[in-house]
């Protein structure tokens, strides 16, 4: 089969012909019908050899959904020709956390060598893949694969963030969404969706702020050094009682601490290397920074939920399969508005 691999550190991605894989005992065979291309892959093909912490090559792709085309030993319940999701944190399945679906937290997956498929086990950018447990998997239910997949990341994890600030975005507060590329114009449909907060949104092309208001960001702003005076200017100088960055560079993470107000909530999760300082007086009074990653089986399905209802819906490209490297390398030089997806068999 054709699959998409990161073969030598500091490379490009190439598309390459690897063996038909086969599923052992509790796994599944999916034949993938779409996946997403996003930055963590950049981030991880962008270490150095020493940080690697598995080995090379890889098959990218860590959103995927596909149609069920073998069990394993031991597999059962799940019918052949099923259109599923994948979920993509794997954990142990036995700490406190995964008893709790919280796998994104699992206790013992460093310890024990478990990866997400796409970011240290094979992917979805494949014809085929194996997911290690059925637990991993959710059923579509109707959903347009190219759709969905970008769910899986790009929806999951801005919804694990914003749930996580729900008591604070009331009517009358004020979210702010800084980055509003794959992730943030979802977040920007979930905050809308789910809370009767004003949205405003800032990134650093008009492209992608244009793309923020036809999601339904009620402001928008350029990001750069008055971003975080403006969003004070239109707060009535309070500031946002939640800031998700999901950009995470030195820059970005600093207008989130300068937009924040009072006792609110600073969720930085975008990866881009940056860190806000939390210490008394260095931001406002009671403010709470966190960093949270990817988000819960449980969330994954309720993300599913929101799409069947048509309250999030994603703004994507499609590749074939061959063309993989070249969605990369526009995602790389910020040419993707909104999520790429890549057709392994279309």
């Amino acid at each position: 089969m054709k699959a998409v691999q990161y073969r030598t550190v500091g490379a490009a991605p190439e598309v390459v012909t690897v063996p038909d894989p086969e599923p052992g005992p509790g796994q599944v065979l999916l034949k993938v019908t779409a996946a997403g291309v996003c930055h963590s892959d950049i981030a991880v093909m962008s270490r150095p050899a020493e940080q690697l912490s598995f080995p090379l090559p890889l098959t990218l792709g860590h959103e995927g959904v596909g149609i069920v085309a073998a069990l394993g030993d031991g597999v059962s319940g799940l019918p052949i020709g099923e259109s599923v999701a994948v979920y993509g944190p794997w954990g142990c399945g036995s700490c406190v956390k995964c008893a709790e679906g919280k796998e994104n937290y699992c206790l013992r997956a460093k310890e024990l060598g478990i990866n997400p498929p796409g970011l240290g086990s094979p992917g979805a950018m494949a014809e085929y893949m194996i997911v290690d447990d059925p637990r991993h998997l959710v059923p579509l239910g109707g959903l347009d694969p190219v759709q969905a997949v970008p769910l899986t990341d790009a929806g999951l994890t801005p919804y694990h963030a914003i749930k996580r600030s729900l008591l604070k975005l009331v009517p009358g507060a004020t979210a702010v969404v800084i980055g509003t590329g794959g992730l943030g114009h979802v977040a920007i449909q979930l905050l809308r969706a789910m809370t009767a907060v004003r949205v405003i949104a800032l990134d650093v092309s008009e492209d992608k702020l244009a793309l923020a208001r036809a999601v339904g960001a009620h402001e928008t702003v350029l990001s750069d050094e008055h971003a975080a005076a403006k969003v004070r200017e239109l707060t009535g100088g309070i500031g946002a009682q939640v800031v998700l960055d999901f950009v995470g560079a030195p820059a970005t993470v600093v207008t989130a601490g300068a937009a924040a107000a009072v006792d609110s909530d600073v969720t930085i999760v975008g990866i881009g290397g940056g860190a806000l300082p939390v210490g008394f007086g260095s931001l406002p009074y009671n403010t709470t920074v966190t960093s949270p990653y990817w988000g819960s089986r449980s969330e994954l399905a309720e993300v599913l939920d929101l799409a069947r209802a048509g309250s999030v819906e994603v703004h994507v490209e499609t590749y074939p399969l061959d063309e993989a490297p070249l969605a990369y390398e526009r995602l790389r030089h910020g040419k993707i508005n909104g999520r790429a997806v890549i057709l392994p068999n279309g």
